[in-house]
C-alpha cells in the first residue's frame, strides 16, 4: 500500500477513536444518519432554525427599543460623555454636527409580558408573548460585508462556513429527500448585494452549502431531466456513475469524491421532492389571510416564510430568509414603513401557523439585521425625513420557540440607545446560543483545517442561560 494511502486511511481510523471519546455525550439523542454527531452534547430544544436575515440593519429605537430621552433631546447634540472614543463611519465622521433624533413612531407594551414595539408592527404586536427580544446584541463589525459575514460565519472574514453549513455538517438531514439547508431571498430587492459566500460551506465539505431557492417555476435550476431524458435513464445513469466515483475513490481516497455522489443522488430525489414542497397551491385560503396577500406572489417575504413553514414541516434543518433595504442612510421614516409593510404581518404569521401546527416548540425562529443604526442623524436632519448611520455597538434581534422564553426582554441599552449597559450578548453568544438549543456544545463542534480546529464561535462564545426556557 502506498504511504500516502496508508496513512490516510490509519488517520481516519485514530479520528474515529478520538471523536467517540471527545463527544462522551450526556444523552442519547441521535442526530440523523448524515451527520458527524451521530450523539447529541445534551437533550435539544430545537430541530430546525428557520432565520429571518434583515439585510442592511433595522433601526432598533425605531421599532423595538424605545427611547423617550432622544425624542425629549430631538435636534440636540450627540453628548460626548455618551459617545466616548468610540469610532463612527466614513459617511458621518465628517460631519460637523451629530444632532439627536428621536423616533417619529409611537410606541405602546404588547401581551401579557408589557414588551415595547412601535407601531409599524402590528401584527409582530400581537404574537410578543412569544418572543425574547434582545436589545444588548453588539459586534465589531461597522460595514455591511464584514457585518453581514460575521452574522452568518462568525467571522468578519470571508471563507469561513455559515450557520447552516455547521449545521448540516453537524446534524445532517431530518429528511434525505431534501437539502439540509435552504435559502431564499425577497425577489426584486434593492439594497446591500447578497453574495452566495453568506450561505457558503467555506472549508466543509461542498454538500454542507446552502441550497438557493428561486421564485418562479424553477426553485432550484436544471433540476429538471431534458427533453428525451426520462426518469428511469437518468436513474441507470446515476448507478453507472456511482460505479466510476467508487473506482476513482479506490485509486485516490479522495473525500470529494463522495460529497459528489451524494450531490447526484440528492438531485436526483430533489426531483420529486422539491415540486411537492414548493406547491403553494395546496394551501387552504385562510392560510393566505394569515400571511398576506402577497404570499400569493412568488419570491415576496411573505411567499418566502410560508414557503419556510411547509420545509419546515419537512424536516429541512435550517431555512435562511433574507430581506434586503433596510439601510436607511436617509428617508428613513418612508423607508422603514415600507420595509415593515413587506415583512410584519407575515413574521407575525409564521409565528402563529408554527405554533397552531404544534412546530413552534423545537423550531427556533430568529429575526434581526447585522448591527444597528444611530441614535443620531445621518445628513441634513429635516422636519420629516432623517437618516441614521451605522452602529455596532448596540442593536435588537428577536427568538421565538425552540427552547427561549417568550415574552421576555433580555438586555438594556442606555437612555440614548448608544451603549450596552446591562447584559451585553456578543455575535458568538448568540452563535453559542443557538447551537445549544440544538443539542450541541459549541465548543465540541469542530473541524480540522489547515492544522488547526475550526469552529462557529472560533475561540469565544458563552451561551446566553437566561433566555433558555
Amino acid at each position: 500500500m502506498p504511504r500516502r494511502h496508508f496513512l490516510q486511511q490509519f488517520g481516519m481510523g485514530l479520528g474515529t477513536i478520538a471523536l467517540g471519546d471527545m463527544l462522551n455525550p450526556v444523552s442519547a439523542n441521535a442526530a440523523s444518519a448524515d451527520a458527524v454527531l451521530q450523539t447529541l452534547h445534551h437533550a435539544p430544544k430545537a430541530q430546525r432554525v428557520i432565520y429571518l436575515f434583515q439585510s442592511g440593519a433595522p433601526s432598533q429605537m425605531d421599532l423595538f427599543d424605545y427611547k423617550p430621552l432622544l425624542n425629549e433631546k430631538h435636534g440636540e447634540q450627540l453628548p460626548d460623555s455618551v459617545r466616548g472614543q468610540q469610532r463612527l463611519t466614513g459617511m458621518s465622521g465628517n460631519q460637523s454636527s451629530l444632532p439627536l433624533v428621536g423616533s417619529p413612531f409611537k410606541f405602546a407594551q404588547h401581551g401579557e409580558s408589557g414588551l415595547w414595539m412601535s407601531d409599524l408592527l402590528p401584527h409582530t404586536s400581537k404574537v410578543a408573548d412569544e418572543l425574547c427580544v434582545i436589545h444588548s446584541m453588539y459586534t465589531e463589525a461597522i460595514n455591511h460585508g464584514p457585518g453581514v459575514t460575521h452574522m452568518q460565519t462568525g467571522s468578519q472574514f470571508p471563507g469561513r462556513p455559515s450557520i447552516g453549513g455547521w449545521l448540516s455538517y453537524g446534524l445532517g438531514s431530518e429528511n434525505a429527500d431534501l437539502p439540509a439547508f435552504i435559502v431564499m431571498t425577497t425577489r426584486d430587492k434593492k439594497g446591500q448585494p447578497l453574495v452566495s459566500r453568506y450561505w457558503g460551506n467555506g472549508f466543509l465539505p461542498a454538500r454542507h452549502q446552502g441550497v438557493q431557492f428561486r421564485s418562479g417555476g424553477d426553485p432550484v435550476l436544471y433540476l429538471q431531466n431534458p427533453a428525451g431524458i426520462s426518469s428511469d435513464t437518468r436513474q441507470g445513469m446515476l448507478r453507472a456513475l456511482n460505479r466510476l466515483h467508487e473506482i476513482e475513490k479506490q485509486e485516490t481516497l479522495d473525500p470529494q469524491i463522495d460529497t459528489r455522489i451524494a450531490q447526484y443522488e440528492m438531485a436526483f430525489r430533489m426531483q420529486t421532492s422539491i415540486p411537492e414542497a414548493t406547491d403553494l397551491s395546496s394551501e387552504p385560503e385562510h392560510i393566505f389571510e394569515l400571511y398576506g396577500e402577497q404570499a400569493r406572489e412568488p419570491g415576496t417575504f411573505a411567499a418566502n416564510c410560508l414557503q419556510a413553514r411547509r420545509l419546515a414541516e419537512r424536516g429541512v434543518r435550517f431555512i435562511q430568509l433574507y430581506h434586503p433595504g433596510w439601510d436607511h442612510h436617509g428617508g428613513l421614516p418612508g423607508g422603514l414603513r415600507t420595509q415593515c409593510q413587506e415583512t410584519d404581518q407575515a413574521s407575525a404569521a409564521l409565528i402563529t401557523d408554527l405554533k397552531q401546527r404544534g412546530l413552534l416548540d423545537d423550531t427556533l425562529v430568529i429575526w434581526g439585521g447585522e448591527f444597528g443604526r444611530t441614535n443620531y442623524c445621518q445628513g441634513k436632519l429635516t422636519a420629516n425625513s432623517f437618516g441614521r448611520d451605522h452602529h455596532p455597538r448596540c442593536f435588537s434581534l428577536w427568538m421565538a420557540g425552540g427552547g427561549v422564553k417568550g415574552g421576555m426582554s433580555y438586555g438594556q441599552t442606555d437612555p440614548y440607545c448608544y451603549n450596552i449597559v446591562e447584559k451585553p450578548v456578543h455575535v458568538h453568544d448568540f452563535h453559542a446560543t443557538l447551537l445549544h438549543l440544538l443539542g450541541i456544545d459549541h465548543e465540541r463542534l469542530t473541524y480540522r483545517y489547515q492544522g488547526r480546529a475550526f469552529r462557529l464561535t472560533d475561540v469565544h462564545g458563552h451561551v446566553v442561560e437566561e433566555i433558555l426556557a
